[in-house]
């Protein structure tokens, strides 16, 4: 059996990883709040740019902690098309989850329904994620906390959505989004001490891409689109702000058409 190491650089995987979760909720948050004070296509917009953010932190989260996963007695590589996969689930739940919350007359039901839905997501993101993984021996899963790491994704999503309807101030979405974080590097640190490895040694080249080849670059680009847009939304003013700019330009309209 292989010994596990899931932070073979120390604190920093972890740390970052709970960094790129709690940035992609904050801004998912931010974002789902404009766009519950939004209609139409601006609705729709905000919806997209809350679930892209949550879910590229989601699975920024993932990587950025796999960075820090080793196996002694066997290199690892990543199926890149199973990886890139992983990362359109996430995207592809947390959409339909923001969107259903987004959009339902019965806030109730679509949380519970969004909560399952994106929670399910989530897990079935992290499960692809490890699927890509190749290595020299067999991968085995405990069931029980297999299933533990799924139900802190559904209670992570549900919360999650929870805190997008009922918080708009910006101190209680800060602390919204570090528990969320939480709960997402919870729930991937208990699916990965759900794997055990059973190592068979091989000198066989591994098919798939190294971490820093692939995983790494992709990681770094997801980060700065989380920062960008984070930057983008701070700036942007919000729709109460836009309206009182907007009912302060009219006056002067007119009265330069009395003239």
């Amino acid at each position: 059996m292989g010994h596990l190491d899931h932070a073979t650089f120390g604190w920093l995987t972890p740390a970052l990883s709970y960094a790129m979760a709690c940035t992609g909720a904050a801004l998912g948050l931010r974002c789902t709040v404009r766009a519950l004070a939004a209609t139409g296509r601006a609705r729709r917009n905000w919806l997209i740019t809350a679930a892209s953010a949550i879910g590229t932190g989601i699975w920024t989260m993932h990587f950025v902690a796999m960075l820090g996963f080793g196996v002694s007695g066997t290199d690892i590589r990543y199926d890149v098309p199973l990886t890139v996969l992983s990362l359109i689930v996430a995207m592809a739940v947390v959409c339909a989850g923001v969107f259903a919350v987004g959009y339902s007359r019965d806030r109730g039901r679509a949380l519970l329904l969004g909560g399952l839905t994106t929670g399910l997501g989530v897990a079935s993101m992290h499960y692809l994620g490890m699927a890509a993984v190749r290595l020299h021996g067999e991968v085995r899963y405990d069931p029980a906390l297999v299933a533990l790491s799924v139900v802190i994704a559904v209670a992570a999503a549900t919360a999650a959505l929870w805190a997008a309807l009922n918080i708009t101030s910006p101190i209680a979405v800060t602390v919204a989004s570090l528990v969320m974080g939480l709960a997402v590097s919870s729930m991937h640190y208990t699916g990965m001490f759900a794997v055990d490895v059973r190592v068979t040694p091989s000198d066989a080249v591994l098919p798939g891409a190294t971490a820093m080849q692939f995983i790494f670059p992709l990681a770094v680009g997801l980060g700065s689109y989380l920062f960008l847009t984070s930057a983008f939304v701070a700036l942007s003013p919000t729709t109460g702000e836009s309206e009182a700019s907007a009912s302060a330009q009219r006056p002067v309209v007119g009265a330069a058409t009395t003239y």
